[in-house]
């Protein structure tokens, strides 16, 4: 038995090919599925099932393209209700493949249909459970927005999940491996460890929802809490990977469209989205004025959704060579409007570039200390929590966009985040919508927290 974990840095996601005497089966693919494919005819075997722990909302799974290249049938646990044909598992139901088998367990509360599935060997123990959007690793699955157009509210979905995970989930045997679909930076969650895998005995001890910590309400109100509103294109993606998608190959065909920077600028308008997919520090030096920087050397396709719509024109600016890059990415969050990418890169723009104004930590830092007033901090409420700069504004940077109303383009904003990667984020925001004094301090809260600045630790404040 074979299992290889798929792990996509951009998504914070994790696939899964499990592989047995010449039959395998793929849990939760992504939209692009060469990898599965490459992995069984490396091996000369037949992938048997493709199976989907849930609908997922972050991403546009590869369910549907896999089963029509490789005949594959596709499984979804009790209350699923795809708009093709799918087997709809029921609880405790065995698949067999090669000499293991996958077991059903019914686990709502992230979704209605959420399932995980158990693992057993060739000997029939229990290996493993892959636990899709339910149990991650030091955190549960947040409650999904798409149920609460079936009139669950987000407390009930969090009572169910609180069942699901101490019912049927911890009183599995402890060595058994605990394979997530998701990792640290994900929005299916809250506060995931960085780690891929762990030991179903090692959540017990640590992971709130089932080492014991909380009771069902106390949970209820942990998990609700605070919890930020889904990205917009939450809704979409389930859509599509419920009602069906067209093949990303379509998809890339259509948007790999090479634009010289006269038929560029020919297009370029007020209801088109300039994306900058360049690092910060390179957008930074140089940009198309009203261009959105999201860096391709960070969590890309979660903040494409959070900050653009899926039906946004988008004109990409990209490093030379990484447009199919960004276009694949942008596909597997369901972004497909992509008019075309400057040829050749910002080399080749003839225009006028604006920059951003950068600080040191140790620039801002002085700044700070001199009494600059104005500091914003578009990290999430959990970090937050954790510390953050005295005097310090907040406002998450998913939020940033629909709360631009509350900051005085007047006002000198040194703009923060964790590292410096969502900052330029935020700055571009906020350069694209008329703030023109803006500081964007380089490395963020991990080096400011080194300079001699007034801190304030460990307290929530959410204004």
């Amino acid at each position: 038995m074979i299992i290889e974990q798929i792990y996509t840095k951009c998504l914070a996601q994790g696939s899964y090919y499990i592989e047995s005497n010449g039959e395998a089966i793929v849990i939760d693919p992504l939209r692009d599925v060469d990898k599965y494919i490459s992995l069984a005819n490396k091996s000369k075997s037949k992938i048997k099932y493709i199976i989907e722990t849930h609908f997922h909302a972050d991403f546009v799974s590869g369910h549907l393209t896999l089963s029509n290249l490789t005949g594959a049938q596709i499984i979804f646990g009790p209350n699923a209700d795809p708009q093709f044909n799918a087997i709809i598992a029921n609880d405790n139901q065995v698949f067999n493949f090669g000499n293991v088998s996958l077991t059903t367990i019914h686990t709502p509360g992230h979704t209605l249909e959420s399932t995980s599935f158990l693992l057993k060997d060739e000997t029939g123990k229990e290996y493993a459970i892959f636990t899709g959007d339910t149990l991650f690793l030091g955190d549960v699955g947040i409650p999904d927005v798409a149920q609460r157009y079936k009139g669950v509210s987000k407390e009930e979905l969090a009572a169910i999940l609180y069942d699901s995970v101490n019912e049927r989930i911890k009183p599995l045997p402890e060595n058994i491996l605990v394979y997530p679909a998701h990792g640290a930076g994900s929005a299916c969650g809250k506060n995931m460890m960085k780690e891929t895998v762990d030991t179903l005995k090692n959540q017990k001890l640590i992971n709130y929802s089932i080492n014991g910590t909380f009771s069902k309400e106390e949970f209820v109100k942990k998990l609700t809490d605070n919890l930020p509103e889904p990205p917009s294109y939450f809704p979409y993606n389930v859509k599509l990977n419920q009602q069906g998608y067209k093949d990303l190959d379509i998809v890339i065909s259509k948007n790999l469209n090479p634009l010289k920077f006269k038929d560029f600028e020919a297009i370029n308008s007020s209801n088109i989205v300039l994306l900058d997919c360049r690092s910060p520090e390179s957008f930074s030096k140089g940009f198309i004025k009203g261009s959105i920087n999201i860096g391709l050397n960070g969590q890309f396709a979660p903040w494409v959704g959070a900050m653009l719509n899926p039906n946004d024109k988008l004109l990409i600016i990209a490093d030379k060579g990484f447009e199919l890059e960004a276009i694949t990415r942008l596909a597997r969050v369901g972004y497909e409007n992509v008019i075309g990418f400057l040829d050749g890169g910002i080399d080749s723009y003839k225009g006028c570039l604006d920059s951003v104004v950068n600080n040191s930590p140790e620039e801002a830092k002085d700044k700070i200390n001199k009494g600059h007033k104005y500091i914003l901090d578009v990290r999430s409420f959990s970090e937050r929590s954790n510390g953050y700069v005295t005097n310090s504004k907040h406002i998450a940077l998913q939020d940033l966009p629909q709360k631009l109303s509350l900051l005085n383009k007047e006002d000198i904003f040194m703009v923060y985040c964790a590292g410096g990667y969502r900052s330029m984020i935020a700055c571009s925001i906020l350069l694209s919508n008329g703030f023109n004094n803006i500081i964007n301090i380089e490395e963020g809260y991990v080096k400011l927290l080194k300079q001699d600045i007034n801190i304030t630790e460990g307290q929530s404040c959410l204004n």
